[in-house]
């Protein structure tokens, strides 16, 4: 393959972001070694990012799908979700992530912060939505995420939650504190929505 079929095919796809071994599955018939010379030439020339060791990027790659690229299983949730759908109205740059690990790392100029859920929480897949590249939670699964690894998280706005998706997805968690900590938000929002 010519280097320009090379990019061209890279730029074709609808992703921003990819790992060595997704570049190694679009190009088979170039070797390991090959591959490698290209994405190395294609960064010298800037028309590839090396975004972090072993992940790549188009000039205007998405950071969400950077931020689930380098940790998989993941998904965008907590301040970052929260914030988006005006749950919370504190600002922050930072790019919140449910994992299977906890971290802190910075990648392309971004500070990105994994917080581990459990097994069986993080691969549900209730309440997470496929957009182009990557996972993210609702507002709702969101909400339970935070309530759920921050304990006692202070919420500026109840009312943009459907509780009945709350309550529906609480089940995931199979936690009896976790639905104490619901029920406690839940009061607070009754009291803030009586007119």
């Amino acid at each position: 393959m010519k280097r320009k079929d090379f990019l061209l095919e890279v730029y074709k796809k609808n992703q921003s972001v990819f790992t060595t071994k997704e570049l190694s599955l679009l190009f088979p018939e170039i070797s390991y070694s090959n591959l490698k010379r290209k994405i190395s030439y294609y960064i010298k020339t800037n028309k590839l990012l090396s975004l972090r060791r072993g992940i790549y990027g188009k000039e205007s790659f998405d950071s969400f799908e950077l931020a689930n690229k380098i940790y998989t299983p993941s998904y965008i949730s907590f301040e970052t979700v929260l914030k988006k759908e005006g749950v919370i109205f504190q600002e922050n740059t930072a790019i919140f992530v449910a994992s299977y690990l906890t971290r802190k790392i910075k990648s392309a100029g971004l500070e990105i912060f994994y917080r581990k859920i459990k097994d069986e929480i993080l691969t549900n897949s209730r309440g997470i939505k496929r957009k182009r590249g990557y996972f993210i939670a609702s507002k709702e699964r969101a909400f339970l995420d935070s309530t759920f690894v921050y304990k006692n998280y202070h919420f500026d706005n109840l009312s943009v939650l459907t509780w009945e998706s709350v309550f529906d997805l609480l089940k995931i968690y199979q936690s009896r504190a976790l639905e104490k900590r619901v029920e406690q938000y839940f009061k607070i929002y009754q009291k803030e929505n009586v007119r």
